[in-house]
């Protein structure tokens, strides 16, 4: 089970962060990512990260902007969302994932998503 939070109403150029919780399987074996469906739009893999941190990868649009980490003594993972803009509105889905080395498959495992909304 994954279990998200933060969020919430945030003003352009904003930061938030947002936590990423896991149960009930073994943490340190997943990678972690973060997708994000805004209104009107499909669902969209945003960023991920390995099972040690070690690999990440981010779309171009939150590059530079969106840090994820995760913290695998605590089996927890966060989004440190900088300059955050109106398009970053979206409901953010934090998912379980195979990472291979190479390639990054669809998510296993979805949390329930928490709403960020940018707006002044």
């Amino acid at each position: 089970q994954l279990q998200a939070s933060g969020g919430g109403l945030v003003q352009p150029g904003g930061s938030t962060r947002l936590s990423c919780s896991g149960s009930g399987f073994t943490w340190e074996y997943w990678a972690i990512g973060w997708f994000r469906q805004a209104p009107g739009k499909e669902r969209e893999g945003i960023t991920y990260i390995s099972m040690n941190g070690d690999t990440t990868y981010y779309i171009d649009s939150v590059k530079g902007r969106f840090t994820i980490s995760r913290d695998n003594a605590q089996k927890t993972a966060h989004l440190q969302m900088n300059s955050l803009r109106p398009e970053d509105t979206a409901v953010y889905f934090c998912v379980a994932l195979v990472w291979d080395g190479s390639r990054w498959y669809d998510p296993h495992w979805w949390g329930h998503g928490t709403l960020v909304t940018v707006s002044s």
